[in-house]
């Protein structure tokens, strides 16, 4: 139907691929940990957008420019290296101002900078592209002619099981770590160890090759 095969694999590969750690979760385990579970909530969703972009990318065949264009790979990968070793300097930079209250994180974060950031960690990742190009044809039959709808259909049905994987992720990740966070010498030691994560994923960004 609509030009998909196999479609059953395709979920339980998706679920795997899922849940297997990689940058997005450690994003989303670093935020959660050490900012709280609207923090990760907000990560996952922001990553959930920027995976929207290309799922949209994909259908449209524009990320085969990426595939195909050494420069534009290339381009893309180093503006997001550099994005995450911003965020992990910055998070281990951060000075404290006094004594960390869990009740004034609300307060303290800016919500709408986490969101941003998971939006685009997601979107500078050239890695992501690629595993759409690479990942979604292996279900597609190609002599359906109307191949990018059965492109749509299949990086929707990724983008909704991957939110909900890593909502759960977020929601469980941060009840873990309430009662640490509240202390805040361990809260301070948390943002340092996340901002570390940060620029070992975009380390690992950088060094990818196709």
């Amino acid at each position: 139907m609509f030009g998909i095969v196999n479609f059953e694999a395709f979920l339980l590969a998706g679920l795997i691929l899922n849940i297997t750690p990689g940058a997005d979760t450690m994003y989303i385990l670093g935020r959660s940990i050490s900012q709280g579970k609207k923090a990760g909530i907000l990560s996952a969703l922001g990553i959930s957008t920027g995976a929207i972009f290309h799922v949209i990318f994909a259908t449209l065949g524009l990320s085969v420019i990426l595939a195909k264009s050494a420069l534009a790979f290339e381009l893309v990968k180093y503006v997001g290296a550099v994005y995450l070793v911003f965020l992990g300097l910055k998070m281990i930079l951060k000075k404290s101002e006094g004594a960390f209250e869990i009740d004034k994180l609300s307060t303290t974060t800016n919500y709408r900078k986490i969101y941003l950031s998971g939006v685009l960690t997601n979107l500078l990742n050239p890695k992501v592209a690629l595993f759409f190009l690479a990942f979604l044809p292996q279900f597609i039959d190609p002599s359906y002619s109307q191949n990018s709808l059965s492109f749509l259909i299949l990086g929707i049905t990724f983008l909704i099981t991957g939110t909900l994987w890593c909502l759960l992720l977020a929601i469980f990740s941060s009840k873990l770590s309430g009662q640490i966070r509240k202390n805040y010498k361990i809260k301070k030691w948390l943002d340092k160890i996340t901002g570390g994560i940060f620029i070992l994923l975009g380390i690992k960004l950088a060094l990818f090759k196709r």
